[in-house]
């Protein structure tokens, strides 16, 4: 039995939280609302965000090293166990209508709730360059687990200079023949760790100071041409294949779409209880930001904002018991 109000609507789904997204913020939210007794849905386009095509996942307290596609399978079976429903579906817009929020999706779902949890992550950021677009699918990618295994035994190339960019290089090391590792900088932005695999394995070989102005190919990828940005030199690499991993961006369109008041960098801005300027409304995870927000990307961190604005959510809920 229900504890909190719940208002009947003639087409759509009524719920008494909604959260959107099922990264590692999303599913731990809904966890943490199931078991205060909450009746929530989950909503998102995919199911694990980043995490779910992290090649290796080292650093989650308490698991042995996991493909991320598994701990995934772990969020989501402790989910399951209580019983809430997962729905695959785009959300394209956020409406308050009276003392609700309903969430409106691509194929015309309608799922109201008093509470919603924004937990929608940041997209994958492109390099802008010529090529690009035409050869995506074509030898350019953004997912090395996702497409890897196609290019077992060609070279390829990844581009970036953090934690994503590296781990990629690593699995892509162990299927292709050859990776090229290009970064603007001289140093790594990744952990030490990383650094120190990437630099002692003989089939990775570093293009640093150096940025990527084009990737070339008719029908498929044939190569990239690199810039230095010290000597300005210019050269072409032949490669089979382009991964991208040059960090994420914000959705920050949707977020004003929706109302949500955005920081100079385009993350909503939530106070410490990961509320934002709308009422009911709050965010967790990669999407968050504002003052209030340390920005540290990892599982760990995005699991713990869930919890948080799980627990703020269900006390704002409170007002709505009979």
């Amino acid at each position: 039995m229900s504890r909190f109000r719940l208002s009947v609507t003639a087409k759509g789904e009524d719920y008494e939280a909604i959260v959107i997204g099922a990264g590692p913020a999303g599913l731990t939210a809904a966890l943490y609302l199931a078991r205060y007794g909450v009746k929530v849905v989950v909503v998102s386009k995919d199911i694990g965000g980043r995490m779910a095509i992290a090649p290796l996942i080292e650093d989650y307290p308490g698991v042995e090293p996991i493909p991320g596609a598994k701990l995934v399978e772990m969020f989501v079976q402790q989910l399951q166990r209580y019983g809430v429903p997962i729905v695959l579906d785009e959300v394209v817009d956020l409406r308050k209508e009276g003392e609700r929020w309903c969430a409106y999706t691509v194929s015309d779902r309608r799922l109201c709730g008093y509470a919603v949890i924004l937990a929608i992550g940041c997209r994958k950021r492109k390099l802008g360059v010529v090529g690009e677009d035409r050869l995506l699918g074509r030898g350019v990618s953004y997912c090395a687990t996702c497409d890897g295994p196609l290019f077992r035994g060609k070279v390829v190339a990844v581009i970036g200079g953090g934690n994503a960019a590296l781990t990629s290089a690593l699995y892509l090391a162990s299927i292709a023949s050859r990776v090229y590792l290009v970064h603007r900088r001289r140093e790594f932005r990744a952990f030490p760790i990383y650094v120190e695999k990437v630099r002692s394995n003989p089939k990775i070989e570093l293009v640093l100071e150096s940025v990527v102005t084009e990737i070339i190919g008719k029908d498929r990828v044939e190569g990239i041409k690199v810039k230095n940005v010290v000597s300005g030199e210019e050269r072409v690499i032949a490669v089979d294949g382009v991964f991208i991993e040059i960090g994420s961006e914000p959705p920050t369109e949707f977020l004003k779409k929706i109302g949500i008041e955005v920081d100079e960098k385009g993350y909503a801005v939530v106070k410490p209880d990961r509320s934002t300027n709308l009422e009911g409304v709050f965010a967790a995870g990669d999407v968050a930001g504002g003052p209030y927000k340390y920005r540290f990307e990892q599982i760990v961190t995005a699991v713990a904002d869930g919890a948080i604005a799980a627990d703020a959510a269900f006390k704002y809920l409170l007002r709505f018991r009979r």
